[in-house]
């Protein structure tokens, strides 16, 4: 999960507004997270846009030429406007607040789930359900497996965590021995 920008919020609640306003706001989505994945997959892309030396409009122009046709113009009109205000870095950010803000409409939140192993479809939608039932919203899981878990499940949304964890279990259980007094512990 990206961390949330202030300004990258800002600026994906006004094409979210547009969305709204005209109908497409889960296409503006898909739009604006297609060049978010081009910027996170081709560095090379992503440094060309960061790098202050080249002009704004060198820039503008290789957007124009890659995203004109392909992408809805709203959205590419606001992707010039971001270049015009020189906040490139944000993009993949603004993609992360705009589906943030797909997901707050549809009542729905992401919650990453960490597993020791994979889950099969029957396990990963009873630990759905599950959440979904404690949070009062539809979850959609992002799934990570993690070995050093050794089994259970840790979920995480934000700072909120539920770690049922073998792990976390076993280092409860080596806490409270090592806090065993065991001179007292002998004596009675």
């Amino acid at each position: 999960m990206e961390r949330e920008d202030p300004i990258a919020r800002s600026y994906a609640s006004a094409l979210f507004a547009l969305g709204v306003r005209d109908g497409v706001e889960i296409e503006y989505g898909d739009a604006v997270r297609v060049v978010a994945t081009l910027l996170e997959e081709e560095p090379v892309v992503r440094h060309f846009l960061e790098t202050p030396r080249i002009p704004t409009e060198d820039k503008k122009e290789v957007f124009r030429s890659a995203f004109e046709g392909r992408l809805p113009g709203p959205v590419v009109n606001f992707l010039l406007l971001v270049l015009d205000k020189r906040r490139q870095e944000i993009l993949r950010n603004v993609a992360w607040s705009y589906r943030e803000l797909l997901d707050e409409k549809g009542s729905r939140v992401r919650v990453q789930v960490e597993v020791a192993h994979p889950l099969d479809d029957e396990s990963l939608s009873r630990v759905v359900d599950a959440a979904s039932k404690a949070m009062g919203k539809e979850v959609v899981p992002e799934v990570r497996v993690d070995p050093d878990l050794i089994g259970g499940v840790v979920l995480r949304r934000g700072d909120m965590v539920f770690d049922g964890s073998i792990r976390r279990r076993l280092r409860g259980l080596r806490s409270e021995l090592l806090a065993v007094d065991v001179s007292q512990a002998e004596d009675g």
